[in-house]
C-alpha cells in the first residue's frame, strides 16, 4: 500500500512538472488523473458529474479491471451520458464477477427499462429479492418497474 502511494505521489510530481495546468494525457484524448481513487470517482458520480467521472473511472478500471464496484460506476456513468450499449457491457462484466451485486442489478434493471425490456428488468428484481430481500436497491427498482408499467 505504502509503495503504491509513493509511486503515485512521484508520478503526480513528474506530471506536475511536465504539464502543470493540464495534467497529462495517455494515448487517448482523455485526461488521466494520477492517484485518483474510488472515493473521489464516486463523489463525482454522486454529484452527477458523469463526464468528469468517466476518465477517472477508466483509469481505475485499467488499474483494477476486476472490481465490480468500478464497473458498476462505469456502467452507471455511461448510461447517464447516453451510452447504453457500452453501459451494458460494463454491467455484464461486473455481473460476471459478482452476480448478486446489489448496485449492478438495480442499475442494470433501470437500463433494461430504458431499453424497453421490462421482463429483463424484472429478472434483475428477482435477483435483488434473493440477494437482499426488501433492501433499498430492491425497493427502488421495484418502484421504477411499477412506474414503467403504469405508463
Amino acid at each position: 500500500m505504502f509503495t503504491r502511494v509513493l509511486r503515485l505521489a512521484v508520478l503526480a510530481l513528474i506530471c506536475a512538472f511536465i504539464t502543470p495546468a493540464a495534467g497529462w494525457s495517455a494515448d487517448t484524448e482523455e485526461t488521466v488523473t494520477p492517484g485518483v481513487d474510488l472515493d473521489a470517482a464516486r463523489a463525482l458520480v454522486d454529484a452527477q458529474k458523469f463526464d468528469e467521472a468517466l476518465p477517472a473511472l477508466r483509469q481505475l478500471d485499467q488499474e483494477s479491471p476486476n472490481n465490480p464496484d468500478i464497473l458498476n460506476l462505469m456502467g452507471f456513468s455511461l448510461r447517464k451520458t447516453g451510452s447504453p450499449v457500452e453501459a451494458l457491457d460494463y454491467y455484464n462484466r461486473a455481473l460476471s464477477l459478482n452476480p448478486r451485486h446489489l448496485g449492478v442489478n438495480e442499475y442494470l434493471g433501470e437500463l433494461y427499462l430504458e431499453l424497453k425490456e421490462p421482463e429483463k428488468a424484472k429478472e434483475r428484481l428477482g435477483v435483488l429479492r434473493e440477494a437482499c430481500g426488501d433492501c433499498e436497491e430492491f425497493q427502488e427498482l421495484e418502484a421504477k418497474i411499477n412506474q414503467y408499467a403504469g405508463g
